[in-house]
């Protein structure tokens, strides 16, 4: 008997910590986005002669953002800041699309570095197998947001002006942010408009691993039996990555929560391609609701723009899924088994961004 009450105290115990876990990280998510506006708002002047001077360009916007996201492993840190300059009138609007689409680019960073993470503590897999997931990451984000990079680009004119009637029409009664205007405000002017900034991005960064490690304490076991089970069917898993990425606005733990399953065979590769590619959908949920808050329709407009084309591409892989997961199957075959091919494929994925960067294109 006592057992069974000291059973439930601790069960107890353990569920009021998630939950105050989870509403602080909220808390501090929407300080956040506050300050970000704030800082980024009064820091507009020297922001735009940075961005006109050093990311003058298209390419170096998407590649600015592209390294952002390896440098933080954390995708809408990037994507939140992006669209916080564009509501200042900081960036334009193509390149705010295409620093939305950068930081999809680099996102896969993390469940790279989780697959690196699981082989130096368990060293059951050779370095190729335990990066498998991570390696069909970029694979899989690549495949899809290279050609909705550009043809999103191409037709931005066309896509913003048909979303703008639902980027209007999301939008709050009131502010949620006004509460934390006069703590933005003596921020800003107290520790000035540069440290603002950092620390914007540093309580946004630490709002959401927060929020990934009050999801890390949450027992997977329920997740893994009476949803992963069900990866069999393309659309099913689709729609879990989805959903589960966009609940919890973590890539890194709808990722991260299967990489085991994966690198143990748990999970065919067949089985996990509509999930992961579910997620790089379901992972820009985040960011709609932080240019909501920013009130900033163009932005929503924009991010939903990306979203669009990448969802369309998505879907007709689906549909065409057995000629997609072919070549899928084939380029990870040759990177995991081949070492020269694997360091190559590394290398590129470090290259390119730079090269964006460097080159005034």
């Amino acid at each position: 008997m006592d057992s069974s009450i000291n059973e439930i105290l601790i069960r107890g115990r353990e569920s009021g910590l998630l939950v105050a876990g989870a509403l602080v990280s909220l808390l501090l998510f929407l300080f956040a986005v506050q300050l970000l506006g704030a800082s980024t708002a009064a820091a507009a002047a020297p922001l735009e002669r940075f961005f006109r001077r050093y990311v003058a360009g298209s390419g170096q916007a998407l590649g600015a953002s592209w390294l952002a996201t390896y440098v933080l492993t954390n995708g809408s840190v990037v994507a939140a800041l992006s669209v916080s300059l564009f509501k200042t009138g900081v960036l334009t609007a193509s390149q705010l699309f295409l620093m939305l689409a950068g930081s999809r680019l680099g996102g896969a960073a993390i469940v790279l570095l989780i697959g690196m993470l699981d082989y130096f503590q368990k060293r059951r897999s050779s370095f190729g197998e335990a990066t498998e997931l991570g390696i069909l990451t970029f694979l899989l984000s690549h495949s899809i947001y290279l050609p909705a990079t550009v043809l999103g680009y191409l037709l931005l004119p066309v896509l913003r002006t048909g979303l703008q009637g639902v980027s209007d029409s999301v939008e709050f009664s009131f502010n949620p942010l006004a509460a934390f205007d006069p703590a933005t405000g003596a921020i800003v002017d107290t520790a000035g408009v540069s440290l603002a900034l950092v620390m914007a991005v540093l309580v946004l960064f630490g709002s959401l691993t927060l929020f990934d490690r009050v999801l890390k304490r949450i027992d997977t076991e329920w997740l893994r039996k009476r949803f992963f089970l069900r990866f069999q069917h393309k659309w099913t898993s689709f729609g879990l990555g989805i959903l589960i990425t966009g609940v919890t606005t973590s890539v890194a733990f709808s990722l991260g929560v299967v990489v085991p399953l994966y690198n143990r065979n748990y999970i065919k590769r067949k089985e996990i391609v509509p999930y992961v590619l579910g997620a790089n959908v379901g992972t820009f949920f985040d960011t709609i609701v932080i240019a909501v808050l920013l009130e900033s329709p163009q932005g929503v407009a924009i991010v939903l723009s990306l979203v669009a084309v990448g969802t369309i591409i998505t879907v007709g892989t689906l549909v065409r899924f057995s000629t997609y997961f072919q070549a899928v199957e084939t380029a990870q075959t040759r990177l995991v088994t081949n070492r020269w091919y694997l360091a190559w494929f590394l290398t590129s994925l470090v290259v390119l961004p730079i090269l964006l960067v460097l080159l005034p294109i």
